[in-house]
């Protein structure tokens, strides 16, 4: 990622770095934290969507690109579980 935020950071909706890419950073770092486990799932799209008051498209976007980088990968239907 071209930027590192901390998995507890929060996000700046009037910064310059896009809400998704700062969620999916957030995201990673609470997987590099151990907040997840290999193979495990992380929070559903409504959860990440309700802890961040985000849009889903927000969140569906921050998952791609975490799945873009072979970080998680995602199951339809059954939800998103991080790569080992």
């Amino acid at each position: 990622m071209e930027f590192d935020l901390g998995p507890d950071a929060e996000l700046d909706h009037e910064g310059p770095v896009p809400v998704y890419q700062q969620l999916a950073a957030i995201l990673e770092a609470r997987i590099r934290r151990g907040d997840w486990k290999v193979g495990r799932a992380i929070p559903s799209e409504k959860q990440v969507e309700q802890e961040f008051g985000v849009a889903r498209n927000t969140v569906r976007r921050a998952v791609r690109h975490l799945a873009e980088r072979e970080v998680v990968y995602v199951v339809p239907r059954r939800g998103t579980f991080v790569k080992g």
